[in-house]
């Protein structure tokens, strides 16, 4: 199990150092991507915007010349037809003229005389039709300009090189068409009748407010991730910068984390949790009758690191019980030898947490803890601390019911103080009561806490329970506990906490 354990951290580690370095690149790509999109917006509309332009100012040229033949319409075409030419000759981008009168072409600058009936509603906004080529060139698109008043009217065309040599020109990286009514025509100068496709990267469409046609610009697929490749590498390779750096920090974090529950397993494995042994002495006749064992943490480079320091965080970890299992045993193998001497049994307390109430290994810690006794010589007292709550299940109901098969008796430690103390009494067979030190230190000073440890006292003694105050230091505290009838006494009055070697000296002296 902790080697599953074990590994499953180091899997969340592994994962949130990635995550931590791939967020700065993820999110930094998605504003690049977002910015070459709209670069790319930019591009496509001012490329619409130069193709109108330049389509407008050729369909000029190609307007002035259907303006300057239209007063001709209905002279004969020999009279006129040199004029027809001149035009072309003239006006730059123009193919062929052309004369009208009531809807019939009747002479052409390329054919002279001529008749061919024409469709006034084929032409976008009566003006604009854009056709595949005609007799001459039937390959090559052409733009008919068309100007009528009344009967009389006049053509121009534009050669369809034109117009795509415009598209190739303006649009070189660009997906761009110009549309005239239902025909539209590519950068390659091919006339297409179909729909229209669609640009799937920023498309744009924009119409002549002065001609009837209208261009689509825009981008194939995959444009944005060419655009950034092409224009932001610096910038890539800063966000892979940042998210190496990124993912360091998160790693080193983690670590930095954990390092307190590191240490800890470290050191139980190097035996460093040592026990301290404080002397519990009767009330009545201060007799040394037992210890709390207490938990210590000698550093091979800060010296004794204080409880409050690291029992919180062996708590949080689980390394509690084990760090437990280890003083009961250290305990076990100093005070085993001397327990033949014992006239009495000798009170012996541990503190346990909510930790060590999640499975039975506690009942096989106290078996082993017993037998290396003498029969009979010894009281292990478990002491239920409250920093977390024990909670009343099946389970810590059946590891109660085993220990105390095994002799070992119950004290709720710090008595008063946890939200929980009034419930463990309910729901556990209690032997002793802890009066915490709190109470003990306001004894002749404070009038409130005295009653609350007056009452703390009474009760008990309805319950019919044993107590133990905790932290006397002084003879004034001693005799009024005793004048109550408290039956152990604890505190520096009677005896620091100490190495267990060095009590089992005093011990003896004593």
């Amino acid at each position: 199990m902790p080697l599953k354990a074990k590994s499953r951290r180091r899997s969340i580690r592994i994962a949130v150092t990635l995550l931590s370095g791939l967020l700065p690149v993820l999110l930094g790509s998605v504003i690049l991507y977002m910015q070459a999109e709209r670069a790319l917006r930019q591009s496509a509309q001012q490329t619409a915007e130069e193709a109108i332009r330049q389509f407008e100012l050729m369909l000029d040229n190609t307007a002035q010349a259907a303006r300057e033949l239209l007063p001709l319409a209905g002279q004969s075409c020999s009279d006129v037809n040199l004029a027809l030419r001149e035009q072309v000759t003239r006006r730059p981008f123009v193919r062929s003229t052309n004369l009208v009168w009531d809807d019939t072409i009747y002479c052409s600058s390329l054919f002279g005389d001529y008749h061919e009936k024409m469709a006034s509603g084929d032409f976008s906004q009566g003006q604009l039709e854009l056709m595949k080529g005609n007799p001459v060139t039937p390959d090559t698109a052409l733009l008919v300009y068309r100007l009528g008043m009344g009967k009389q009217g006049a053509m121009s065309t534009l050669d369809g090189y034109h117009l795509s040599n415009v598209l190739r020109l303006i649009g070189r990286q660009t997906l761009l068409f110009l549309q005239i009514g239902p025909n539209w025509l590519t950068v390659d100068g091919k006339f297409h009748v179909d729909m229209l496709p669609d640009v799937p990267v920023a498309p744009t469409s924009l119409a002549s407010s002065r001609y009837g046609f209208s261009v689509t610009a825009g981008f194939p697929k995959g444009e944005t991730w060419l655009y950034m490749t092409s224009q932001y590498p610096p910038l890539f390779s800063l966000l892979i910068f940042f998210g190496v750096i990124s993912g360091s920090i998160g790693y080193f974090l983690q670590k930095r984390t954990s390092s307190p529950t590191h240490e800890m397993r470290r050191a139980l494995e190097a035996a460093e949790f040592v026990p301290y042994f404080q002397a519990v002495v009767h009330g009545a006749t201060k007799k040394i009758t037992g210890i709390e064992v207490l938990m210590r943490w000698n550093h091979p480079k800060e010296g004794l690191v204080r409880p409050d320091l690291f029992i919180p965080f062996a708590e949080h970890s689980g390394l509690i019980v084990p760090m437990t299992r280890s003083l009961m045993q250290q305990t076990a193998r100093l005070l085993a030898p001397l327990s033949a001497s014992f006239t009495e049994p000798f009170h012996i307390g541990i503190n346990i947490t909510a930790s060590h109430c999640q499975d039975l290994e506690l009942v096989k810690d106290c078996r082993d803890f017993l037998e290396a006794f003498a029969p009979g010589s010894v009281h292990l007292v478990l002491e239920l601390t409250e920093r977390e709550l024990i909670e009343p299940t099946a389970l810590t109901h059946r590891l109660f019911e085993q220990i105390r098969d095994l002799g070992v008796k119950i004290a709720i430690d710090d008595f008063g103080t946890g939200h929980s103390s009034l419930g463990y009494l309910r729901q556990f067979n209690v032997d002793f009561l802890k009066i915490d030190q709190s109470f003990v230190a306001m004894i002749g000073v404070d009038t409130l806490s005295g009653h609350l440890l007056d009452s703390i006292m009474e009760l008990a003694d309805k319950l019919d329970l044993a107590m133990v105050a905790e932290g006397v230091e002084t003879q004034e505290q001693s005799d009024y506990l005793t004048a109550h009838n408290v039956n152990y006494l604890q505190g520096y009055l009677f005896g620091r906490p100490m190495p267990g070697a060095e009590f089992i000296s005093a011990l003896s002296d004593h």
